[in-house]
């Protein structure tokens, strides 16, 4: 039916019906009944601190008391705070009752206008998912932030603990951090899981984690692939075995001939 045809149309929960101009004629319609997953209405509530916004999604955040997540480095207890701290510009979080308080950086070009959409997605993909809030993960040893660490070391771990590692072991594997050098600039990395023997493996780590921590660490020349020494031990035994059996079935075949 033409849309210029159509008069009134009301809706109610599994159809709507239409009504042509100048006749009481009206038509019914079924509609599909689709689950909305992020059927949610969030309501925003400034704060005394320009930077942060309350964000509060009219469900429960937490049963009592409070979670202060003051960076991304925080992100490994809470499966929501990772997903936010991926989100450009995004600092600190902060859980309360029925509410979740997000703090910005602090630069003029990254406003709430431009953040508050993915903070918005985030929370009701979130809730939609029913995982906990908080988690009973441990923060990765190599990435844990010592009091001995300079600033750019420690600028190092949290890039790769709230914005590289999350998307990495999405697609199966790790990257661990393993040391950086001063003097030259070099950041040692290493793979692990499905990044290992990869492919494309090279390509991740020039193209994309070297491009992003020379994006926010300037004081990063280069990234550097390095292996344990157990890995080159394990390795060696690997090809001494694969030598073996070679061997035994070629010594085999000889004996069928």
């Amino acid at each position: 039916m033409p849309f210029n045809n159509i008069k009134n149309v009301t809706f109610s929960r599994s159809m709507f019906t239409c009504q042509k101009p100048n006749t009481l004629t009206w038509r019914k319609f079924n509609i599909p009944i689709i689950n909305i997953s992020r059927n949610m209405f969030i309501r925003v509530q400034d704060t005394p601190n320009p930077k942060s916004l309350k964000f509060i999604p009219g469900v429960e955040v937490l049963e009592s008391g409070t979670v202060d997540l003051p960076s991304a480095s925080h992100g490994y207890r809470s499966p929501l705070a990772r997903q936010l701290f991926r989100i450009n510009g995004v600092k600190a979080v902060f859980y309360g009752r029925d509410f979740i308080t997000v703090t910005k950086v602090d630069d003029d070009e990254l406003t709430w206008t431009l953040l508050k959409p993915d903070i918005f997605a985030v929370i009701m993909d979130f809730f939609a998912s029913n995982l906990p809030i908080l988690s009973e993960d441990q923060p990765s040893e190599d990435t844990v932030i010592h009091e001995d660490d300079d600033e750019v070391v420690a600028l190092i771990k949290e890039l790769l603990d709230s914005r590289i590692r999350p998307t990495v072991q999405e697609d199966g594997g790790d990257i661990i951090f393993k040391g950086f050098n001063s003097e030259t600039g070099v950041v040692q990395l290493k793979l692990q899981g499905s990044c290992t023997d990869c492919p494309s493996s090279s390509v991740t780590l020039r193209s994309g984690v070297q491009n992003m921590m020379q994006f926010y660490i300037p004081e990063v020349t280069g990234i550097e692939e390095v292996t344990d020494e157990l890995d080159e031990l394990g390795e060696l035994e690997f090809q001494k075995l694969e030598e073996k059996l070679k061997n035994n079935t070629t010594s085999e075949e000889n004996i069928k001939q």
